[in-house]
């Protein structure tokens, strides 16, 4: 016989369950900012996981300077969390100035790092205006703004798209440095958090022993952004749960744009590989993948539609300016 779920609920009030942890006004913890890119919302699910109570806003970092509001107005609303935690951010967004003015005038503040970790995906690379804030003035791909810099080199040498599959090989992937990106990545992480006062050498030492813990070059994993969340709460003295937050969360980031690990590089490190990459995705809906022949047929059409002049990468660069690297290309 089926229970009553009145009985299997006992005495608690229905319409109270439902709305409890939904509304803020029947949170008490303390009121926290996050300020932040793309990856700013899983440390803000994170904190709302290890902090019961809190009371978390997310200000993504595009938002910011859409109105039109001075950054002492911007500093004077934050004013009213008990925290704030923020991400470096440009000074583009605001004529005062970027996060360090913000600082300054919020000594509470606590920046936090943008994960960038390149090892897993050392081929992943930007194409265009990287100077300006404004993603549009960056080149397209099938993967969002992703580029594979093997196959913007490959075009650009003029070479068709089966030579150009042909170069995601061992011997070529070697001799562009790929096999041993590992310290560079590393240092550069390290470098940029310390930085900011928020040195990640003993974290970044855990999450290599985990396997593989990013997405792609800057998305990392719900688990790395649960490390960050739990860090700046225990830095700010608020009590919080030592639970894994990927037990209890969504990570949004498998909705984006995931770049595969390459076999080659898969093997060198023990983590899973392939060639298949993920476009970005609606949430909810199901995923869509290419794999490589896809994946490049699709970029060079994207670049042949393209002022040849906007194909800009300093990678490319370099690589221009290396005879042992055109070497490489010429011998596919």
């Amino acid at each position: 016989m089926a229970f009553r779920l009145s009985r299997l609920l006992g005495s608690v009030p229905l319409l109270k369950l439902r709305r409890r942890g939904a509304d803020e006004s029947d949170l008490h913890g303390p009121r926290i900012a996050v300020i932040g890119n793309c990856q700013a919302r899983g440390v803000a699910d994170a904190l709302r996981i290890l902090a019961p109570g809190a009371r978390v806003r997310l200000i993504p970092m595009a938002s910011l300077g859409k109105q039109a509001r001075s950054l002492d107005a911007f500093a004077a609303d934050l004013g009213a969390f008990d925290h704030v935690f923020s991400q470096p951010f440009p000074a583009g967004f605001f004529p005062e100035g970027g996060s360090e003015a913000l600082q300054a005038r919020l000594p509470r503040m606590r920046l936090f790092p943008s994960i960038v970790f390149t090892a897993f995906h050392p081929d992943a690379v930007y194409v265009g205006d990287l100077a300006s804030v404004a993603r549009v003035r960056l080149v397209p791909s099938p993967l969002g703004t992703y580029h594979s810099a093997i196959t913007l080199f490959g075009f650009l040498q003029g070479l068709p798209a089966e030579r150009i599959v042909n170069l995601f090989r061992d011997e070529v992937l070697a001799g562009l440095g790929y096999l041993n990106a590992w310290d560079i990545a590393a240092a550069d992480l390290i470098a940029s958090s310390r930085a900011i006062g928020f040195d990640l050498s003993a974290e970044l030492l855990r999450w290599s022993r985990t396997g593989l813990f990013m997405h792609n070059i800057n998305h990392p994993r719900l688990a790395v952004l649960g490390d960050i969340a739990a860090r700046l709460l225990r830095e700010a003295g608020v009590a919080a749960r030592t639970v894994p937050v990927e037990a209890y969360a969504p990570d949004v980031l498998l909705d984006d744009a995931i770049w595969p690990v390459y076999p080659p590089v898969a093997t060198l490190y023990g983590v899973p590989g392939s060639t298949v990459f993920k476009r970005r995705q609606r949430r909810g809906a199901p995923p869509e993948t290419l794999g490589l022949p896809a994946f490049v047929a699709e970029s060079l059409a994207i670049y042949r539609a393209q002022p040849r002049a906007s194909l800009t990468c300093h990678r490319i660069e370099h690589w221009a300016a290396s005879p042992q690297i055109r070497m490489l290309f010429e011998g596919a």
